[in-house]
């Protein structure tokens, strides 16, 4: 089973010429309202990929927290540890411009109400936990330790990229991160800027599983004291980037909650994240298990050439 603890959004999406700089109004013809958050996609990735999931989290006392619950309502998440808050429903406002690639403006909101406290009676062996740090360090900080204690696994998307303390990353059994949070964590840690240097230090300091993913270009993952890994996605015309990671991370952890190696879980993660570029929205454009391992077939995965 795996328990999905982050932000639960509503996502206003519009697709716009360009992207604006400061004081330039740009607009787009129409705009659509679609179910989002990190902790919301990542839950709902891993079901369509054959998790059993918890979403733990909360919302506001409004209307937009029907629409933030609509997907993982349609695909039968578990949504008893989502809780009301006084705050509204938290809100990402995301353009898009005809490469596909997104521009985020978000809104924290109820999220910020989110409590490790939450998962209590939820962790143990045999139990996912998934988690990032879009609910702020602190709480995120929290449910991995408890997660640890209670002999759960741990996939640890450390995004946005914040100061977080070095037992976030060292209690996690598998972290990811996009090449830009690897910097600003290369930066905190004091660990090379590279990415596939960062993922393989990060790797041997902290004994766990770091994953570097790269936008169309794949990913480096790197483990302690085996060779690391470098995956090519199955190429697709991107229509809209979002989502894509959180996609790449629900199937990646779905796949090791089930017991399948690191190697067909990166894979399946590669495959998984290529698909959802292939159109608007996130939860939207996730896609389940059959059609992700039909894709996997076309992820490379190689073992890197010592440096």
């Amino acid at each position: 089973m795996i328990v999905a603890f982050g932000t639960i959004n509503v996502d206003m999406v519009t697709v716009v010429p360009r992207f604006p700089v400061p004081g330039e109004t740009v607009k787009g013809r129409d705009y659509q309202l679609f179910p989002g958050g990190k902790g919301a996609n990542q839950a709902v990735a891993a079901a369509l990929a054959g998790a059993k999931v918890v979403l733990v989290g909360c919302v506001g006392r409004d209307g937009f927290a029907d629409v933030a619950l609509a997907g993982g309502e349609r695909i039968g998440l578990q949504l008893s540890r989502v809780s009301p808050a006084a705050r509204p429903t938290g809100a990402q406002m995301i353009a898009v411009d005809p490469t596909g690639e997104n521009l985020m403006i978000g809104a924290d909101a109820a999220n910020r109400a989110t409590r490790a406290e939450q998962l209590d009676g939820l962790l143990g062996p045999g139990v996912t936990l998934l988690t990032q740090n879009s609910l702020g360090t602190k709480e995120v900080e929290r449910a991995i330790a408890r997660a640890r204690a209670a002999g759960a696994r741990v996939v640890y998307n450390a995004a946005p990229a914040e100061p977080v303390a070095e037992a976030a990353f060292a209690d996690a059994d598998v972290v990811v991160v996009n090449e830009h949070e690897a910097r600003g964590y290369a930066a905190l840690f004091g660990l090379p800027h590279e990415y596939r240097a960062f993922a393989e230090a990060a790797a041997a300091r902290f004994a766990t599983l770091v994953v570097v993913t790269l936008g169309p270009r794949g990913l480096v993952a790197a483990r302690p004291d085996r060779p690391t890994l470098i995956g090519t996605s199955p190429a697709v015309v991107a229509v809209d980037t979002t989502g894509a990671g959180d996609a790449l991370c629900g199937a990646l952890a779905a796949a090791l909650d089930r017991g399948e190696t690191v190697e067909t879980a990166l894979r399946q993660g590669l495959a998984a994240g290529a698909l959802a570029c292939r159109e608007t929205g996130a939860q939207a454009s996730f896609r389940d298990l059959a059609e992700i391992r039909r894709f996997a077939a076309d992820a490379r995965l190689e073992s890197a050439v010592s440096a």
